[in-house]
């Protein structure tokens, strides 16, 4: 970020990379804007849109509402686009000329040149095969530095729990990653989905276990969120084992 390049996060789903950025955005203390990409994404939704406001004499006027683009742009903050590949291929180029080394933006809706404000910095985010996602243009990826962001275990897992949650018994700390341990093994195995053990889960079951036990707090922050039946038992398994 310090040499403004564009930032691409690269991994399974659940391996905390929106936490990462937002963990990024925290440390450098510049606020972060959020694009959520799916198949319905457009330009309004990038860019903003026009709409009929009324002035203070009392007057109707046609307006221009910022979109996160324009508003991380002309505020010098950090652009975050997630599941970028989730996006139709065509409605990407919009942004070329943000993401290279012009930082520029003509709004197509009111004509304005935007020149990024000093600052300025884009992360996306990318979760490959996964089920909905489109091959990413090479033109649009050659924009970004890769950054491959793995699912983490182990001590580094325990750091993250104690550092970004409020729960500091580290005997239960280290029983939660033992857990998280099963959980991964069982995603890898095909008996769980990735999204039913993602960091970010992991966070809140961890702030939740100190205001209940913690076989509760599972239930509200993992088991109670699938639909499969299966899935479920078989995370009720791993928590029979761990907990």
């Amino acid at each position: 970020m310090a040499l403004n390049k564009n930032i691409l996060l690269k991994g399974p789903t659940g391996s905390g990379k929106t936490k990462l950025a937002e963990t990024l955005s925290e440390t450098v203390d510049i606020p972060m804007h959020q694009v959520n990409c799916s198949v319905d994404l457009d330009a309004e939704s990038l860019l903003g849109f026009k709409t009929i406001q009324t002035n203070d004499k009392g007057e109707q006027e046609i307006v221009f509402i910022d979109g996160p683009v324009i508003q991380a742009m002309r505020q010098g903050h950090i652009l975050y686009i997630d599941e970028i590949n989730m996006a139709k291929p065509e409605t990407l180029p919009i942004l070329n000329g943000v993401l290279d080394y012009r930082r520029k933006l003509t709004n197509p809706f009111t004509g304005e040149v935007i020149h990024a404000a000093p600052g300025f910095n884009v992360i996306a985010a990318i979760n490959e095969g996964y089920i909905g996602t489109l091959p990413m243009n090479e033109a649009l990826k050659n924009r970004f530095v890769v950054i491959q962001v793995d699912y983490i275990d182990g001590s580094i897992l325990s750091d993250v729990i104690r550092q970004q949650s409020r729960l500091d018994d580290m005997a239960l700390i280290k029983q939660i990653v033992q857990f998280n341990s099963d959980l991964r093994t069982m995603t890898k195995q095909g008996q769980i989905s990735e999204d039913a053990a993602s960091i970010r889960a992991l966070i809140d079951l961890s702030d939740l276990a100190t205001v209940m036990p913690v076989r509760r707090a599972i239930q509200r922050t993992i088991i109670d969120k699938l639909e499969d039946e299966r899935e479920q038992q078989a995370i009720e398994n791993a928590v029979e084992l761990n907990f």
